[in-house]
């Protein structure tokens, strides 16, 4: 199996790539954070949204042709986009273009990750790439998508798949794979109740990151022959990998941390607990995942706002936040903030604590609440003296309480009218 050495793979392999991120998903185990927004769209790690991780993978890999497919409660992606992501030069062959379901094959919305690629066939032909890369729009990673360029020609792949070894307690969530000693795939179940395990760890299986990379003419061939079959479910996982496995070379990528080659940052924030975890982890004081990386960027983007600040200095009155992450434009004035993440304009009045709280855009909390475990959605006003995280069955009797009792509370919960979701 190839591996590189650290190094960007910024060439005429990533120049003639053309990336499309399916973002269509509804995220629907993420309860009211994507009520009113698509899963990509969520906001994540005090100033960012979910997308901006593959899309700054692809600039940052020197892939500036990119696509992304959306449906579901798009509104607030489209916007973020359009605001965000129009810097990239037209004129240069560079763009980020919005591929919303638009019924042009046979009047259907995308009924798959395969049929929504297949819906879009002839803005591939209209672009006329060397190599196709299909990437989620719902995961938190940094990747160079070069190398796995680079690979898949090594290896003279029809289909390379970018993937990771989990835990086989875990691995009936993905599609898992049987590779050879060439790196070579040689069967993929999807979500199978008894996973393959690694030859030389019996604890561990080797899973699909949904990560693609086809050779263009083959993408648009099996797409066809797929969109023909009456019997395909027309995705990538169920349908595309396991035949293309027995009948063309798929290959496998294992994403490694090129520095120490072990298994690299990757979190699937679909739920309330890990999308609430994920957003802790960062607050560490050296964390798997370095958003201070100036050599890997996320590029975002964010209104302009004055810098956060913390006010009144007295006892027990006292403005503080302490191993946290805060954003611009908030103002904690005589609170105590504690292991949190506060996203931009974000107000907490006096008295009042926060523990280990992710708290999202244009929230007030209002003087004397202690709020733990939690996450707040955005423009929730919290009255004076609320208390969320301590008292699990009062909080399921107005919020939404996950398996790792983690408190979500949006603005319907409050009885509050629902501000625009940004």
């Amino acid at each position: 199996m190839p591996l590189h050495a650290p190094q960007r793979y910024v060439s005429a392999l990533t120049r003639d790539t053309l990336a499309l991120i399916l973002a269509g998903g509804r995220g629907s185990r993420l309860g009211g954070l994507t009520r009113e927004r698509a899963k990509p769209a969520t906001p994540f790690g005090g100033n960012m949204r979910i997308i901006d991780f593959p899309l700054s993978n692809c600039v940052n890999s020197g892939i500036r042709r990119i696509g992304v497919l959306t449906q579901y409660k798009a509104h607030s992606l489209i916007r973020h986009l359009s605001q965000g992501w129009g810097f990239l030069r037209g004129e240069l062959g560079e763009f980020v273009e919005l591929l919303p379901a638009q019924q042009r094959t046979d009047g259907s919305w995308y009924e798959g990750t395969a049929d929504a690629v297949y819906q879009n066939i002839d803005i591939i032909l209209a672009h006329d790439p060397q190599f196709v890369l299909v990437l989620g729009g719902d995961h938190v990673y940094k990747m160079d998508y070069g190398s796995l360029l680079a690979s898949h020609v090594e290896t003279a792949a029809d289909i390379t798949v970018g993937c990771m070894e989990v835990p086989v307690a875990e691995a009936s969530a993905f599609g898992i794979m049987n590779i050879d000693e060439d790196g070579r795939v040689r069967a993929f179940q999807e979500k199978p109740e008894q996973a393959a395990t690694i030859p030389d760890n019996p604890e561990l299986a080797l899973a699909s990151m949904g990560i693609y990379v086809f050779n263009a003419d083959y993408l648009i061939d099996v797409l066809q022959r797929d969109a023909a079959n009456s019997h395909s479910g027309h995705d990538f996982g169920h349908d595309i990998l396991p035949l293309a496995v027995r009948e063309h070379r798929v290959f496998a990528q294992p994403f490694r941390d090129p520095q120490t080659g072990k298994r690299a940052y990757w979190r699937d924030v679909g739920t309330i607990d890990s999308y609430w975890t994920a957003n802790q982890e960062l607050i560490g004081v050296l964390p798997e995942l370095n958003l201070f990386d100036r050599k890997w960027p996320i590029w975002t983007y964010k209104a302009q706002g004055p810098p956060a600040k913390f006010v009144l200095d007295s006892d027990g009155r006292r403005g503080i936040a302490m191993e946290s992450m805060v954003a611009e434009g908030c103002i904690v004035s005589g609170a105590l903030i504690r292991h949190s993440v506060l996203f931009n304009n974000v107000r907490v009045e006096e008295f009042s604590t926060l523990e280990r709280a992710v708290v999202l855009p244009d929230v007030v909390i209002g003087p004397r609440c202690r709020i733990s475990r939690a996450v707040i959605e955005t423009g929730c006003v919290l009255e004076p003296g609320t208390v969320i995280g301590e008292d699990p069955q009062a909080d399921r009797q107005r919020f939404e309480v996950s398996a790792g009792g983690i408190v979500l509370v949006t603005p319907e919960m409050l009885d509050q009218q629902v501000k625009d979701i940004l």
